[in-house]
């Protein structure tokens, strides 16, 4: 009782180990609660924020440790959104993304000032501004569009896009009123805000992807990874604000700048979702739900009109822009339906325009007080808008998600190749990682192809070492796998040798492609080791032989060297669409190297894609002059070499040399060797002879009685 009675437990709340406490359980909760009736977690949590705010039970204040995590959170989501966006997509939606960030800028600029102005009588510097306030919205929704996996389609895309553009507009228009009001309006304040803008996006643009692309090179700790991603996220919000633009912009713009550094299938995107979804987004949404004050709809009719207009402007003008963008760029409604649910929801620029024109105060009335730009009916009618708009953004985008992710499921569903399995051979330690990494990329995201990684252990040099080494290995993939929340299926087994423990595995499982990282003592004379050499000779499926110098994330370009009449191989469409997976994974260009007639089919086969990743074609015919790749490539290149099997249809004598040059020429590149699937010419007895006899060489005379005694021994006692 006497421990008891020195705690102090007067509200609102002080003590710091309660009050964040009581955070953890409404976040571990709300969702847990508002999903069983079928309300959208994010509305829960905002609820929530209203309970415990000082405007509902006044168990916590919005002091300085809430608004620091609630406005973490709000760059957060907009991080992760530049984050996740399809770099390619993007591009191609920009013209898209421009027209519907000013429909959506226009629509609720015009409907909100002529509103402010002919219904709720304000003068025309409140108009103006009331009406770039409800031009502005906020991502709120996007943690549900993340959730159902379609973060990369084109209607998402599309709005975060004009997300940018509309915001950027309304801050222009709150920075013109606030000079204007205060008479510091001039050319001065447009070019100091021009080079601000210009030196913040040279330095988020030019400067972060070499600092970034350094650091992954020589740092792979999972946390200084992250804390280095966090850090580089906030300087460039700050970055912007220097520069006369809102956090949120620069939050944003970071998240794209780094976009082809963190691969969605990565281990460090999976730790930046699940802090950001776990503890800063929810942190963000209880602050926006502390900022509501339900009291003023009892304190008269102000406030209550003020909202009422806002609310009815607000939900107009953002329904009009996403029915505008739907029928000028041919959209369904699903999208439509999603965009409008998207950009309904006000909350940060929302409130950083209504805040700095409550601050503003024009003149004094005749008892003193000061006359404010916008007064308390526009901050209260504000925070209700918000209440409102997030709630109805937040079912419209649960709504719409459901069903376009129900859409994009049978689409893949229908198109998927249920035969294809995907095999990394481990058999290093120090290459786990990379190997892990590319196996995953190999298959499309979301994709239900297994993956399997295998370590075989030589039966002849099994001396109690090796089985060890094996289960490190096996652990460390499973591990690394899972922490991108992929699933790995791990195989061990023991084997007279490691060439036939992975033939029969491939065998068994049926295996499609085969990624075998090149064996570390690779030298011109036994280049691709003995190992590699007889699954050349034995499999005929996909083989890609991987050789990392350099981090894959940090990798700038896919060049791709293809021989004449790969075409005619009948694996040539599987493994152009395999690297084109890789490409769009990593967010990396592609540059084919063909002969006119090869070039051709690339083209052909690029256009039945409904979402390729952004293509170059270049001639090259004369594989002689194969060494003028040193020139074409660039330290950050990735050399894909489409080989082929001796005896087939696009071998040529020039690749019989390919060992020669990478091992003298290329020892500083990233390469990938790939040899297609080939039709299979049966067995050649030849090779099973050498095979066979290399195995007896191996084993002394003495070794050899032992091991059939042995066998002898096992065939009686299973008798």
């Amino acid at each position: 009782m006497l421990i008891l009675s020195a705690l102090d437990f007067s509200l609102p709340l002080k003590n710091p180990v309660i009050i964040f406490s009581l955070v953890l359980f409404i976040i571990l909760f709300a969702p847990i609660i508002f999903n069983r009736i079928k309300i959208p977690h994010i509305i829960g949590l905002i609820i929530s924020g209203i309970v415990i705010g000082p405007y509902g039970f006044n168990l916590l204040l919005r002091d300085s440790s809430i608004v620091l995590f609630g406005t973490v959170g709000l760059l957060y989501i907009m991080f992760t959104a530049g984050l996740e966006i399809d770099i390619e997509e993007f591009k191609k939606t920009r013209l898209k993304s421009f027209v519907f960030g000013l429909y959506t800028f226009i629509f609720p600029m015009l409907l909100g000032t002529g509103a402010a102005f002919y219904i709720l009588n304000f003068d025309l510097f409140p108009s103006i501004l009331l009406g770039s306030m409800l031009s502005t919205h906020t991502l709120l929704a996007y943690p549900i569009v993340s959730k159902y996996g379609i973060a990369r389609t084109r209607a998402v895309t599309l709005t975060i896009g004009g997300t940018i553009v509309t915001d950027i507009l309304s801050l222009l228009v709150l920075a013109t009123i606030t000079g204007l009001t205060r008479g510091d309006i001039g050319p001065s304040f447009w070019i100091r805000l021009f080079i601000g803008c210009l030196i913040f996006g040279s330095i988020i643009f030019l400067l972060f992807p070499v600092i970034a692309r350094w650091f992954f090179k020589r740092f792979d700790d999972n946390i200084s990874q992250y804390i280095f991603v966090l850090a580089m996220v906030f300087l460039g919000s700050f970055l912007a604000e220097v520069a006369g633009l809102e956090a949120i912009i620069g939050a944003f713009l970071s998240g794209l700048a780094l976009n082809r550094f963190i691969p969605h299938l990565s281990p460090l995107m999976n730790r930046i979702d699940f802090v950001g979804n776990a503890f800063f987004i929810p942190f963000f949404l209880i602050s926006v739900g502390m900022l509501v004050d339900v009291s003023v709809l009892f304190q008269g009719m102000g406030a209550i009109s003020v909202a009422a207009v806002m609310i009815v402007v607000a939900v107009l003008s953002k329904y009009l822009a996403a029915v505008f963008t739907q029928k000028t760029f041919k959209l369904s409604a699903d999208e439509r339906k999603l965009i409008f649910g998207l950009s309904a929801s006000r909350v940060g620029a929302t409130l950083a325009i209504v805040l700095v024109g409550y601050n503003i105060i024009i003149a004094e009335s005749a008892s003193g007080e000061p006359i404010r730009l916008f007064n308390e009916d526009v901050l209260n009618g504000a925070i209700l808008m918000i209440l409102v708009t997030c709630t109805l953004s937040s079912f419209a985008v649960e709504r719409a998600s459901q069903v376009l992710a129900l859409k994009e499921d049978q689409q893949k569903t229908a198109g998927s190749d249920s035969d294809e399995k995907i095999l990394i051979s481990l058999a290093y330690p120090e290459t786990v990682s990379e190997l892990v990494d590319l196996g995953l990329m190999l298959k499309p995201r979301h994709s239900e192809i297994p993956v399997y990684a295998l370590h075989v252990t030589d039966d002849d040099k099994s001396n109690g070492e090796s089985p060890a080494t094996g289960r490190k290995i096996m652990e460390q993939a499973v591990k690394h796998a899972a922490a991108t929340e992929s699933v790995l299926f791990p195989i061990s087994r023991f084997d007279v040798n490691i060439s036939n423990g992975i033939i029969y595995t491939i065998k068994e499982h049926n295996i499609t492609d085969i990624l075998i990282g090149l064996h570390q003592n690779s030298r011109q004379q036994d280049f691709f080791g003995v190992t590699a050499e007889t699954i050349l000779k034995r499999i005929p499926d996909t083989i890609y032989i991987y050789k990392p110098v350099q981090p894959f994330n940090t990798l700038k370009r896919l060049v791709v060297a293809v021989p004449p009449n790969a075409e005619l191989e009948p694996g040539f469409l599987h493994w152009f669409d395999k690297l084109m997976t890789v490409a769009k994974e990593a967010g990396m260009p592609l540059v084919f190297y063909a002969n006119d007639k090869t070039s051709k089919q690339l083209g052909n086969a690029t256009q039945n894609l409904t979402n390729p990743a952004k293509i170059e074609l270049k001639e090259f015919s004369n594989w002689d002059d194969f060494l003028i790749f040193t020139s074409i490539l660039k330290k950050n290149d990735l050399l894909v070499i489409v080989t082929s099997r001796k005896g087939h249809i696009s071998f040529g004598s020039q690749l019989e040399k390919l060992p020669y040059y990478l091992s003298n020429y290329f020892k500083d590149n990233s390469f990938i060797i790939l040899y297609p699937k080939q039709l299979e010419q049966g067995v050649n007895m030849d090779d099973i002879q050498q095979s066979e006899q290399s195995l007896l060489d191996t084993i002394s005379p003495t070794e050899t009685l032992g091991k059939v005694g042995d066998s002898i021994k096992r065939i009686f006692k299973r008798t």
